[in-house]
């Protein structure tokens, strides 16, 4: 499975964390949820728990479910 990858964080003033994917905006955290993120993604590996964090984590196999002849 691919490692993620082009996943960034900003972290504002306000204390709002905005996740972006290829320099797009992918979620908005606040309050707690934000810093519940800035603790784990100092903890592990970024990219990932980013990943995980903005649903856009890809498992591998949406080729395959999508070539299923119940989903045609």
């Amino acid at each position: 499975m691919p490692k993620p990858q082009g996943f960034r964080y900003e972290q504002r003033a306000d204390g709002t964390v905005v996740l972006t994917h290829r320099e797009r905006a992918a979620s908005t955290l606040r309050g707690g949820r934000a810093a519940r993120f800035l603790a784990e993604v100092e903890s592990g590996d970024p990219q990932l728990v980013m990943a995980r964090w903005t649903g856009a984590y890809k498992f591998g196999n949406e080729r395959t479910a999508r070539n299923h002849p119940r989903n045609r």
